[in-house]
């Protein structure tokens, strides 16, 4: 699964056989979700020439060469990770309002974009994931009740959870 473009929406081609059929490629080893039209439009050309050289009188001879399959592309939605620094030095208590703020006010609309939003603290000796990629507002209400603040700043702890959940999630959509 590769994406197209980084923005607003995503469109992410696919090996599934979702999504909407935008163009054909060869086959080669993989002869599954045949594109149709494509595969006859690449053996056309040959027919003649298959039919001079055939010994059955079939109307349309195809060759493994000539399998075309589809190329799909579907709409996904993005996963919006927020990694905040919840120790004393950097004044946690309104930054942890405005996070919640910005994580239920992404999430209304969620449903329709097909987001997920998500929430990682990082204090005093470790990284938590608070908030798992979600597109509910009532999990992330449940989660982000009570967030304490202070500590240390583990940063390169975040960074790694925040890693860590990004690549689950990849693997998990591809």
């Amino acid at each position: 699964m590769t994406r197209e473009r980084a923005g607003k929406r995503s469109y992410t081609r696919t090996d599934r056989k979702r999504g909407r059929y935008i163009k054909a490629r060869p086959a080669g080893d993989r002869p599954e979700d045949i594109a149709f039209d494509a595969t006859l439009r690449a053996a056309a050309p040959y027919q003649s020439q298959r039919h001079a050289d055939a010994a059955n009188d079939l109307a349309l001879q195809l060759r493994k060469g000539d399998l075309q399959r589809k190329v799909r592309v579907r709409r996904t939605g993005n996963l919006i990770l927020f990694v905040v620094d919840a120790s004393w030095s950097m004044a946690a208590s309104e930054r942890m309002e405005a996070t919640k703020g910005a994580i239920f006010s992404l999430l209304i609309d969620a449903y329709q974009r097909r987001d997920q939003v998500g929430l990682i603290v990082f204090q005093r000796d470790r990284a938590r994931l608070v908030l798992p990629p979600t597109s509910s507002v009532e999990l992330a209400q449940r989660a982000l009740q009570d967030l304490p603040v202070g500590g240390k700043t583990p940063l390169s702890s975040g960074l790694f959870l925040a890693w860590q959940v990004l690549e689950n999630a990849r693997r998990r959509d591809s």
